[in-house]
């Protein structure tokens, strides 16, 4: 039950970072517009890159999750053998 909650928020949590990435472009683009384009452009493009980079965050915490599930199954099954062969 527990892996369904944080898998359900970090999938929600993704969702609503690429949601902020759109957005977040958007209106940065309209609102840096009046100063000039390039300027506008340059600070939605950082704007951007930085949103990139928590979404890789997010990523990586799925990711690194898997990992510890794995290595926790791994470890079992090598407990396993060991008590088979240490009898």
């Amino acid at each position: 039950m527990q892996k369904e909650k944080f898998d359900r928020i970090i999938s929600f949590l993704l969702g609503a970072s690429w949601a902020i990435v759109v957005f977040g472009a958007l209106i940065t683009f309209q609102l840096f517009s009046p100063f000039g384009v390039s300027l506008a452009l340059f600070i939605t493009i950082f704007f951007v890159v930085v949103a990139f980079f928590l979404i890789l965050a997010l990523d990586a915490f799925t990711i690194n999750r898997e990992k510890l599930y794995e290595a926790q199954k791994q470890t079992q099954l090598l407990e396993k053998i060991y008590a088979k062969h240490t009898k």
